[in-house]
This record gives C-alpha cells, sequence and structure tokens, in this order.
C-alpha cells in the first residue's frame, strides 16, 4: 500500500479519502484548498502520486485533523452526545473540559434539546434559503446567538456547548439534532454550491409550521437581531469574526468553549454596552 511518511509515520490514504466524504467535501473543493489540480489530488488518493508535507498540513487543517491523527488513521475524539429525558443534570466544572476523551459524554436535558431545535427551525424558515447560509454559517450564528445573549443578558439562550475548531465554534450537539429534525420530517440535508465552494444546507419542510413556545419574546427579538446583522457574511467572513472572540482565542483546540470569557471580550465582538451599566 501506498503511504506518505512524514516524521517517521505514514499517511493512510484510504482514510483521508473515507474522511474527505465523510466531511462532504470533494476532490475539487479539497484540490483548490491544498493548491493542486483537480487530477492531482485524484492521483494522490488513487496513490499514485505523494502529498509534499506542506499539503498534507493545508488538508489536515481543512478537515479539522492534526497530521498525528492522519497518521493514526482516526478522528480526534469528540464528546458524545447524550439527550436527557426529564432529568436534570449538574453544572459540569470547567476543568472537565480540559482533555475529553472518548468516554466523555456531555448531556443535555430534554427541554434545551426542544429549544434548539425550535431556534434552528426559525432560523432556516427565516434565511435558510439564502445562498450563503450553509453549514459553516449556521454554525457561527449559532454561536454569536448563544454567546452575544449570554454577554448581554448573563442568562443562557440555547445553552449548547461549542467546541474551538480550526473553522471555529462548532455546535457539539449539531449532528443530532439535525438527525433527528430529519427523521421527524422537519429538513432536508442538500449538497450545494456557493460560488466555487461545496456546501451542506438544510431545508424546512414547507408543510411544518414554526413552533416557537418554548422562546420568550426577547430572546425572538435576540435571535432576529443577530440574522440582521450577521446573515449576510460568508461562510469566511463568519468564521474570521468568530476567531476574533475570546471564548474561542482562549479555548484549546478540540476544548469546550467557556460563555464566561464573553465579558471579556474585544470591541469588535462586544455587543453589551457597559458603559451604561
Amino acid at each position: 500500500m501506498f503511504c506518505f511518511v512524514y516524521n517517521g509515520g505514514m499517511i493512510n490514504y484510504n482514510f483521508l479519502r473515507e474522511l474527505r466524504e465523510k466531511k462532504g467535501f470533494t476532490q475539487d473543493m479539497v484540490s483548490k484548498e491544498i493548491g493542486v489540480s483537480r487530477q492531482t489530488y485524484i492521483e494522490i488518493e488513487k496513490r499514485h502520486s505523494e502529498l509534499s508535507i506542506s499539503q498534507a498540513k493545508k488538508l489536515a487543517d481543512l478537515l479539522d485533523i492534526s497530521l498525528d491523527n492522519i497518521i493514526a488513521g482516526k478522528t480526534e475524539s469528540e464528546p458524545e452526545v447524550v439527550f436527557e429525558i426529564n432529568k436534570s443534570i449538574k453544572k459540569s466544572k470547567k476543568r472537565e473540559w480540559n482533555d475529553p476523551t472518548p468516554e466523555e459524554r456531555i448531556s443535555i436535558p430534554q427541554e434545551r434539546v426542544e429549544k434548539f431545535k425550535q431556534v434552528l427551525l426559525y432560523i432556516l424558515a427565516k434565511i435558510g434559503g439564502k445562498p450563503n447560509i450553509g453549514q459553516t454559517v449556521l454554525y457561527k450564528l449559532l454561536y454569536f446567538i448563544d454567546f452575544d445573549y449570554y454577554e448581554k443578558f448573563e442568562e443562557q439562550l440555547i445553552g449548547a456547548k461549542y467546541l474551538k475548531n480550526t473553522h471555529g465554534p462548532t455546535p457539539v450537539a449539531f449532528a443530532k439534532i439535525v438527525s433527528e429534525l430529519e427523521k421527524e420530517g422537519k429538513i432536508e440535508t442538500v449538497k450545494s454550491k456557493f460560488y466555487k465552494y461545496d456546501q451542506t444546507k438544510y431545508l424546512i419542510n414547507p408543510k411544518e409550521m414554526t413552533d416557537l413556545s418554548a422562546l420568550s419574546g426577547a430572546e425572538i427579538a435576540h435571535i432576529d437581531w443577530e440574522i440582521a446583522r450577521l446573515s449576510d457574511l460568508t461562510a469566511n467572513q463568519i468564521s474570521t469574526l468568530s476567531h476574533k472572540d475570546t471564548p474561542w482565542l482562549i479555548a484549546k483546540e478540540k476544548e469546550i468553549m467557556d460563555y464566561e470569557y464573553v465579558f471579556y471580550r474585544p470591541e469588535e465582538t462586544s455587543v453589551r454596552d457597559y458603559e451604561s451599566i
């Protein structure tokens, strides 16, 4: 089997192909990101050509994975998401998120899950059809909705957990929430393009009525405000903005981001008027 040797280890190209497909990236998109032609990248996946070290690093960055784990043939371990039904959970201490292990579980109360669903469906109903609203923009929009609300009111809106990933905050429960909404027939996942970039979009079922019973008037107003100011940004623009935010800067890679750091934000991302307090 042809493998690329890196620091004494070997990159398994079968694993790279599987990971690329799992992430929803086409060969064309990956080739442009690492600076080679599509045909050259096809040859790389066929093991007829090698990745350079710089190309391997770019690919690792795109796939949100370390080179060490590419060599090991495994993805970074992320906490398992567990939805609780009619149970209360104790607030986790911050130290528990320092080095998440495969055995770690993030429990989300059922009432919070329903709120997450309602917020996501409300966003999709309002702007899901816009060309730029794909998975990446949704991740960051949910992040700013949550963290900005906490900075403004010192209370949680969704209160979702967000991992620090290379391309910005990622809501841990998003994939499981989407899976449940698809099973309920409320949304559909589709692959599309935004200009030259591949994109994952979520389309809401037009026959479904939007349920906002878990949201207060103030929370809906806040979501509308965030949509108005952020929904025209591209994935790159909103990711860049999230990279300037203190909670993202403070967190370690693949660590759960701490809401408390919103009170140490720079002017560019702060949304609270501290002078009037």
